[in-house]
């Protein structure tokens, strides 16, 4: 395998956990609505999708490029549910049932797949950039998304065990609503209305790394304070 090829392929696999840091953390705060005893099977669920979708996504690159609105609604559910956290406490705070029934389970990995689209518009955007061998961009892709399962885990034990770190993982949320929100926004007026003029011209790349400033600054803060334990 030629040394160029395996560096497309590395690049590939840090930016797609770089920019999917945000991606890991809201899939562990999705799934924290579910009993302990089915979170990873919700992740694993919304892992094999992620691996779908992508796969899809890439192969159907031209298309997924101008959704639009896939990003917008993405972005309006994060908002909300950001929202929700800190203006409606006893709502968002209220401890996850013992049990759920099959219908509510497998609503939260259609979230989680939805919010895995609304991400994989600039997975693909990063990835098609990079490189035109079709086989190249699937392997870094696909091991982006298996590092990204290892990190959506070990958000989920970190919600577990840090109360402080579910604040933290709700304002990264927010902030990844905002980056889907203006990436749609741009996309509708350059492609839909033809009017480049309106863009924000958001640097995502730049946003991103903002993001990951964020969840390593607030992780030393949040880390400080592990739950309590109970006799």
């Amino acid at each position: 395998m030629e040394a160029g090829v395996v560096s497309v392929i590395l690049i590939l696999v840090a930016l797609e956990v770089i920019l999917s840091a945000d991606n890991a953390l809201i899939l562990g705060v999705m799934v924290q609505k579910l009993p302990v005893h089915l979170r990873r099977k919700a992740l694993f669920y919304g892992i094999l999708g992620a691996y779908v979708l992508r796969g899809l996504a890439l192969f159907f690159a031209a298309l997924v490029i101008q959704l639009w609105w896939v990003q917008v609604l993405g972005a309006a559910y994060l908002l909300y549910i950001a929202l929700r956290h800190f203006l409606k406490p006893e709502e968002a705070h209220a401890p996850p049932p013992l049990e759920v029934s099959a219908a509510q389970f497998w609503k939260v990995v259609a979230q989680v797949e939805l919010m895995d689209l609304a991400f994989a518009v600039d997975s693909v955007l990063v990835a098609v950039a990079l490189s035109d061998k079709l086989w190249v961009i699937y392997t870094g892709v696909f091991l982006g998304i298996l590092a990204l399962r290892a990190l959506a885990s070990l958000v989920v034990t970190l919600l577990d065990g840090y109360p402080r770190f579910k604040h933290l993982a709700y304002v990264v949320v927010g902030l990844a609503g905002v980056k889907l929100l203006v990436g749609g926004w741009d996309k509708l007026v350059k492609e839909a209305l033809h009017r480049p003029e309106l863009a924000v011209g958001l640097d995502k790349e730049a946003f991103s790394f903002l993001i990951l400033g964020v969840l390593l600054l607030g992780s030393l803060w949040a880390l400080r304070k592990p739950a309590e334990r109970t006799a």
